[in-house]
């Protein structure tokens, strides 16, 4: 319960889903009782017209039916009320109603009633005016001087001022520079129009100037303006305030000076007559409606200010005295004596909420418990705290960043792929040259054990593979329901992918009861795709460019037993050898030997050994799961194939600096071509315009070489994406084998990865040469260093483009070389003293001449031992390139 609250003196709720705003309330004794006590009028959008005659009931009464004295509707928005001595002849108060395009005055009169029903009250039009423009606001006052009657003025939305002398209409004028209307007030003593124009600045506009100006009764042209007769509208004081304001009100006390008071978005002002500020506040919410009224001591205003957090806040000049909790937002608040209760406070909502309050005080409800007196027993209570520390201790130990995944996900998705290709393809817009291209259909299921809203799955498979359809929306998901969907994978680009993987994610909302719109929530799922999507069985070829031989622990299985898709059943066990035939054009060759534990991969591209080890190894590893054998490994004691693997990167690199060289020769022919077309523009629009000596001949040149410059850069940028894909495969090849190799644990075969192939897609803006090299080169100043001198060397915080690839090169081939050596991959900071303890004796100091001589003999493959056989390389330093395949082909 909140003590400072407004104490509700009279309330009720007007009309169903009527709108009110800021001049739909007035209180005034509008009947002309007599009495001094103020009604209650208010009009709504809807055309709903009320007056109230408050009395006070008790708390958890409804309001009685004799408080509403009229409601009548008056077919036609109300924007504003207000009562005043709007008739000529008589001083009495009418009540004055301002509609878009009508301004209406009524007479409001009671009949005493014979009967318990009370008195009849009805109004009488006096007089209406027709608006020619639509109308904004209003404001009323004995301009000019006037006495014992006030004149109306009315603000439409295209700024006319339009002044009606009672029944008869004066003069309307155009506000200068104006674009929207703001809140308008008049002020008696110095007889001027108060508004906020849209430059956020006080305006204030003398009477006498206003009648004086051009007549404005039809909008003219700006020359017209000038010739015709009458003065110009000239502003009598400009305040910039900085923004815009809410409403303005103008008030005289008898104790305190004249002041005007402007409610911004974020400040109050208080200005004197001549526009120089009083004082301001700064206010920190954003305010509503507000009021000044009298102060009870002088020299000093109070102000009511609402604001948009049910507060209403009431100031003694800038001092903050009191503060209320309303139950609603105000849009418009008034001060009004009913009865003998002087100064009620009158609020209404946007919603029709009219109140009746005063300030006080609720009672403090609260009682303190009794405190249940028992004796405490500490050893009971030391013995739970230990029981709690030790929990917390253990979950502190186990706890990770993520919390663990739940045991029954709430949604959950699955994909099936077919074993089987699609008997008809839906390969749709393939760039591959094969005569068909083969797609393979994967089944997606969506299963939720809850309400989910707006699930939508996405599909996804790296380039150059395409699915048939990627995005789907469905409706929200009802408890144990399921929704299954179709897609065929395919391969769309002529290169073959470096991943035959992909990904299923589902997003949606799941509702909860503090959050009924839902909490966003996302499940996944990775699906493989089979080999035969990118490849076909061929003859296998005995000669090839690259050869690499796996070992195994093993005896070598029959290609029937592990590649039954691949292999005719009518061959037998005999089939050691098995091709197969890429889409893009190249072949592949597995052989197995018949005398070793060894299988060999060939072919003429370097890339397309990738996939083809990856489906080996795999399809090993399930045979032998599948005959419970764990001891099962595969090893690689041959040569990385580096100085292949450097030919597909500088290929890519000289590719990215092509890439530049054709943007900055198409930047260089727009500035061209834009400068002929102004020179050619310039000669148009002369009277007598020179000859074009062949300046259109020149254009077109410049045209087609700016068509040709642009479709040899979308050449260049496709043949960069193949050579993209050529390199992820190739070096997902290496690390591959550098694991196989090292024998590398998952954890440091992750790191390998991410070091090699950071990016998923290649950019002009950031490149994979100058991304590895940087992770590379991390690796070589903290795992891998050999001493403390490379480890406080600092790296450069912003990447760009390389001038060329030697310097990756030799990163590269320097982090094989220390890999060789006994280093291993780690992430900790304290990587040397583990590094000092992994390899003993430390890494020997390679001379950096020995390296550059290595890495740039053509035709050479770098030669790096595993760890194992350290003893035997040192015995056989000049073992060839060579000499090794010799040995391999002589045991195949």
């Amino acid at each position: 319960m909140s003590l400072f609250k407004a104490r509700d003196w009279w309330s009720t709720i007007l009309g169903e889903k009527e709108e009110f705003d800021q001049g739909c309330l007035c209180v005034a004794d509008v009947d002309n009782s007599g009495s001094g006590q103020d009604k209650v009028i208010v009009g709504s959008y809807k055309g709903y017209l009320r007056i109230f005659n408050p009395h006070p009931v008790k708390p958890g009464d409804e309001v009685q039916p004799e408080d509403l004295l009229l409601e009548v509707q008056l077919q036609e928005p109300i924007l504003q009320v207000e009562v005043g001595k709007f008739v000529s002849g008589t001083e009495g108060l009418h009540l004055a109603v301002l509609h878009c395009r009508k301004l209406c005055v009524y007479a409001v009169s009671g009949t005493q009633g014979n009967v318990e029903h009370g008195n009849q009250y009805q109004i009488k039009l006096m007089y209406e005016h027709n608006l020619q423009r639509t109308a904004c606001n209003m404001t009323y006052g004995p301009f000019g001087g006037v006495k014992g009657r006030d004149l109306i003025c009315i603000q439409s939305l295209d700024g006319m001022l339009m002044l009606f002398e009672q029944e008869s209409y004066a003069f309307g004028r155009f506000l200068p520079g104006f674009l929207l209307p703001g809140p308008l007030a008049y002020s008696s003593r110095t007889d001027s129009f108060i508004t906020v124009s849209s430059c956020q600045q006080v305006e204030s506009y003398k009477y006498q100037v206003l009648a004086f100006a051009t007549d404005a009764d039809e909008r003219q042209d700006t020359e017209q303006r000038k010739l015709s007769s009458g003065k110009r509208l000239a502003v009598d004081w400009v305040l910039n305030i900085g923004e815009q304001a809410r409403d303005i009100c103008v008030v005289s006390f008898n104790q305190g000076v004249s002041s005007v008071f402007v409610l911004g978005e974020r400040n109050f002002f208080c200005l004197k007559d001549n526009g120089q500020i009083r004082f301001m506040k700064k206010l920190d919410y954003s305010p509503s409606c507000f009021i000044p009224y009298c102060s009870v001591q002088e020299g000093t205003i109070n102000t009511l200010i609402a604001n948009h957090s049910k507060m209403l806040n009431v100031y003694q000049d800038v001092t903050l005295k009191w503060a209320t909790q309303l139950p609603c937002i105000p849009v418009s608040v008034k001060v009004a004596n009913f009865q003998d209760l002087k100064g009620v406070i009158v609020t209404l909502s946007d919603e029709g909420h009219l109140q009746c309050s005063y300030l006080g005080t609720d009672p403090s409800l609260f009682q303190a418990p009794k405190v249940d007196s028992r004796e405490i027993n500490y050893e009971e209570m030391n013995a739970e705290m230990k029981e709690l520390q030790k929990i917390i201790r253990e979950a502190t130990k186990t706890q990770d960043i993520l919390p663990e995944s739940e045991k029954q996900r709430d949604v959950t998705v699955t994909a099936e792929v077919s074993p089987d290709l699609d008997e008809e393809s839906q390969a749709i817009d393939s760039e591959v040259k094969a005569g068909a291209v083969p797609s393979v259909t994967v089944k997606i299921t969506i299963q939720s054990r809850v309400t989910a809203q707006k699930p939508n799955l996405a599909v996804y498979v790296q380039a150059p593979l395409a699915v048939t359809c990627d995005q789907f929306v469905f409706d929200d998901l009802e408890p144990d329901s399921s929704e299954t969907v179709v897609v065929s994978v395919f391969l769309k680009e002529n290169c073959s992918p470096s991943e035959l993987e992909g990904t299923c994610m589902v997003s949606y909302n799941m509702p909860t009861e503090l959050n009924p719109e839902g909490i966003p929530r996302v499940s996944q799922c990775n699906f493989s795709l089979p080999l035969k999507l990118v490849c076909f069985p061929a003859p296998p070829s005995k000669a090839a460019n690259h050869k690499l031989t796996i070992d195994t622990n093993k005896p070598p299985i029959s290609f029937v037993t592990i590649f039954p898709d691949f292999v005719d059943p009518s061959e037998g066990d005999q089939a050691n050898a098995l091709g197969f035939q890429f889409l893009t054009g190249s072949k592949t060759t597995l052989l197995a030997s018949k005398t070793s534990q060894r299988y060999r991969i060939q072919s003429d591209q370097l890339e397309d050994l990738w996939l083809v080890t990856k489906e080996l190894i795999q399809r090993l590893e399930e045979h032998f799961k599948k005959q419970n054998c764990k001891d099962f490994t595969c090893t690689f004691s041959g040569s990385i194939p580096l100085q292949e693997y450097f030919e597909l990167i500088d290929q890519h690199f000289e590719l990215r600096l092509n890439a530049e060289r054709y943007q900055e020769l198409l930047s260089e022919r727009a500035v061209q071509f834009r400068a002929i077309e102004r020179r050619l523009l310039t000669r148009f629009k002369d009277k007598t315009p020179a000859p074009l000596q062949h300046l259109d001949t020149l254009l077109e040149g410049t045209f087609r070489e700016v068509i040709a410059l642009a479709d040899a850069a979308e050449e260049n940028q496709a043949n960069m994406f193949q050579a993209f894909a050529k390199l992820k495969s190739a070096t997902h090849l290496v690390i591959m084998l550098i694991s196989l190799w090292q024998k590398l644990s998952t954890d440091q075969t992750a790191i390998l990865q991410a070091t090699l192939l950071p990016l998923a897609e290649d950019t002009q803006e950031l490149g994979w040469e100058e991304t590895v090299d940087a992770a590379v080169s991390y690796l070589l100043r903290t795992c891998l260093s050999k001493s403390s001198k490379e480890q406080a060397l600092t790296l450069s915080s912003q990447l760009s483009m390389p001038k060329d690839t030697s310097r990756l090169k030799k990163n590269i081939t320097l982090f094989c070389d220390r890999l060789a050596k006994g280093g291993r991959l780690s992430l900790s900071t304290d990587s040397a003293t583990q590094q000092a303890a992994v390899m003993p004796g430390g890494c020997a100091t390679i001379p950096e001449c020995d390296l550059e001589e290595r890495t740039v003999i053509p035709g050479s493959t770098a030669m790096f031992a595993s760890h194992e056989d350290t003893t035997k390389q040192k015995s056989k330093p000049g073992l060839s390139e060579d000499a090794a395949e010799e040995t391999k082909s002589h045991e195949l």
